[in-house]
């Protein structure tokens, strides 16, 4: 009788193993970086109140033109999975190298890089705020595809349809992309996954269309946010970053983002020579999908106030400004010379003349991240360049704070998907 469980439990693990292969691997070295550069397809100017319009669009939150609504009492997400699942068994590889560029577009709104997927390269937007890897596609129409760069499957020996497979992304305004999914060769700065979920768009918002710099989305959130389903199952994929984090050095991407358009992200490697004393270290809320944490003090000019009922923070690349709580907004710019808080254009704006204080905002308990007054301002609002509108904005009453790119110019930033962190520290 014991014979015949033997047997039985070894048939089952047989099953078992046909059912989940392991992941083919291959070597190469074992961290890569993505290095960025200027886009001159889109000059700096005048899109402050877009990059807010964006920002709010993104999360869900209510807009009413370029003026404020109240945002609803969830930000949105990408999708909140059902099933952690993946049936699309990822092929990562070991031992990774590599270099890539990134561009930031108008006013450093979005840091593109090439990316490599089926042997067709596409520039594509690092996004910590999401999950999906998405690519415009043949599959659009003539005026969609229009300045974009288009994936297209049959071109590729390596693409494979996973069949009723399916991905919406809706922001809360109903903007975003949606379309079928296959696996294909996916290559970024040399570290490549060879059956990497690739969501092929069928469908895209007008922003998207209208953004000729961007050909899709990486996203590198917690992959609880991706949102593909296959049938009618919530079925989330892995991310990039999760399919190549077991086998770099370290299982970590940094992101330098640099106030004059330079800077690189790095995989599975933190550089030291990029910033000043030790990396101060919080978890993160990886349950949420996204690399959250608690936030409950400010610092203007170095005076640090609390900020009752504060809301959690986020770090997300793919937002270009610091969208903080209410309160936190209307204390600094009450410390900015004509400050006013303009309907017209979505958010704060000021003389550009004036002369800015430094703000801090906490990252956990124990780390205050600096951005200097004179790296706040995010744009000119008109031809004159006498007023700016400021990089630091309102969340409008949310219930998140979205710490975007205004913060990652100042601060070295370093995301650990092993014990689920984020690392900052000044930049050197």
């Amino acid at each position: 009788m014991s014979s015949l469980r033997f047997f039985l439990l070894v048939a089952l693990l047989a099953t078992i193993a046909l059912a989940h292969p392991s992941p083919a691997r291959k070597l190469a070295a074992r961290s890569f970086k993505v290095p960025r550069s200027l886009n001159p397809a889109h000059p700096r100017g005048l899109n402050g109140a877009d990059a807010m319009v964006k920002a709010y669009k993104k999360f869900g939150w209510g807009m009413i033109g370029n003026k404020h609504k109240k945002p609803k009492p969830k930000a949105a997400t990408n999708g909140t999975a059902t099933s952690t699942t993946n049936p699309i068994t990822p092929n990562a590889t070991q031992d990774e190298t590599g270099e890539v560029t990134a561009t930031p577009e108008q006013n450093a709104a979005l840091f593109l890089s090439p990316v490599k997927i089926g042997g067709q390269t596409l520039n594509m937007d690092f996004d910590t705020g999401s999950s999906d890897l998405w690519v415009f596609s043949t599959s659009l129409s003539a005026a969609e595809r229009a300045g974009h760069t288009i994936f297209d499957p049959t071109k590729s020996s390596t693409f494979s349809a996973v069949a009723n497979a399916k991905f919406s992304i809706s922001y809360g305004d109903g903007s975003g992309a949606a379309g079928t999914v296959g696996t294909d060769v996916v290559n970024i700065g040399g570290a490549t996954v060879t059956s990497q979920a690739v969501e092929v768009a069928t469908a895209v918002s007008q922003s998207f269309v209208a953004d000729t710099a961007t050909d899709g989305l990486v996203g590198l959130a917690f992959s609880v946010l991706n949102t593909v389903t296959i049938g009618n199952v919530k079925t989330p994929q892995k991310t990039f970053f999760d399919n190549v984090m077991g086998d770099l050095d370290e299982p970590v991407f940094t992101a330098n983002l640099k106030n004059d358009t330079t800077g690189t992200y790095e995989f599975g490697k933190i550089d030291t020579t990029q910033f000043t004393g030790a990396l101060s270290w919080t978890p993160v809320d990886a349950a949420t999908g996204f690399w959250q944490f608690n936030s409950t003090s400010f610092a203007i000019n170095g005076k640090t106030q609390q900020n009752a009922n504060a809301s959690p923070a986020i770090a997300d690349t793919g937002t270009s400004l610091l969208l903080v709580d209410d309160a936190v907004a209307t204390a600094y710019y009450a410390q900015v010379q004509g400050a006013t808080l303009d309907q017209n254009q979505g958010g704060f704006t000021y003389p550009c003349t004036a002369t800015l204080p430094d703000l801090s905002v906490a990252i956990g308990a124990n780390y205050m991240a600096t951005i200097p007054g004179d790296q706040i301002t995010f744009a000119t609002t008109d031809a004159t360049g006498t007023t700016c509108f400021g990089g630091v904005q309102s969340n409008g009453g949310a219930n998140l704070q979205i710490y975007g790119d205004t913060m990652f110019k100042a601060q070295f930033v370093a995301f650990n998907g092993g014990n689920q962190s984020l690392g900052l520290a000044p930049k050197a």
